[in-house]
């Protein structure tokens, strides 16, 4: 690969990554709500959730996904099934929140694990990254070069994008946290949260695949 096609690679998966999508948007909940530290596991869960697809990619199979309609709709169906569940316990935390402190909500106090998880899970069942590594990704690759170093080139840079872009939505979203204790706010912000988390579960069935 030659130094012209890495830069608008590079150029086309930044402005791919930062666009606005279910994990950018988890990025900014867990920010407001739980804390940096949340944000940083999830968004490594995410980045792992990448190398999947992106190490799917390459070995073809997201090929065999995207020529069946039926894979593809049942991977559709498994992402949009999580965010909608996300959202609803969203909604559900509402009332159910401390008056001693509106930004907790029930099972914030669960282990990290438990965010990592719902990282690679939203990566991993998000049609915006399948078809950027199944549909974009082959494209810059040069078949006349080692395809094993430009896999971790392209995919390192990829991943470092959202890793840097996830934390960073993520402590923007915790520097205005002060607003969301208020008591109004706090429960405002959980039924938007909620509300927006079941919407674009109902818009993945909105995207179709490349063939």
């Amino acid at each position: 690969m030659d130094y012209h096609t890495l830069l608008i690679y590079t150029v086309v998966a930044f402005f791919y990554v930062i666009s606005p999508g279910p994990a950018v948007f988890l990025a900014l909940y867990n920010g407001a709500s739980r804390g940096l530290k949340a944000v940083m596991v999830s968004a490594l869960g995410n980045i792992i959730g990448l190398f999947l697809l992106s190490f799917l990619s390459i070995s073809g199979l997201s090929a065999i996904l995207m020529a069946s309609s039926t894979l593809f709709m049942g991977v559709k169906i498994v992402g949009a099934a999580y965010l909608i569940y996300l959202g609803i316990n969203q909604l559900r935390a509402t009332g159910k929140s401390s008056t001693r402190d509106n930004t907790k909500i029930e099972g914030s106090e669960r282990g990290l694990f438990s965010y990592f998880k719902e990282g690679l899970i939203v990566a991993a069942t998000n049609p915006k990254p399948i078809l950027f590594f199944a549909a974009l990704f082959p494209q810059f690759l040069d078949m006349t070069q080692p395809i094993p170093l430009q896999f971790i080139l392209m995919t390192g840079i990829f991943m470092l994008f959202s890793l840097l872009s996830l934390t960073l939505y993520g402590y923007l979203a915790q520097q205005a946290k002060t607003l969301v204790r208020h008591s109004n706010i706090g429960k405002w912000f959980q039924r938007l949260s909620g509300g927006l988390f079941i919407a674009m579960g109902i818009s993945l069935f909105q995207v179709k695949n490349a063939s």
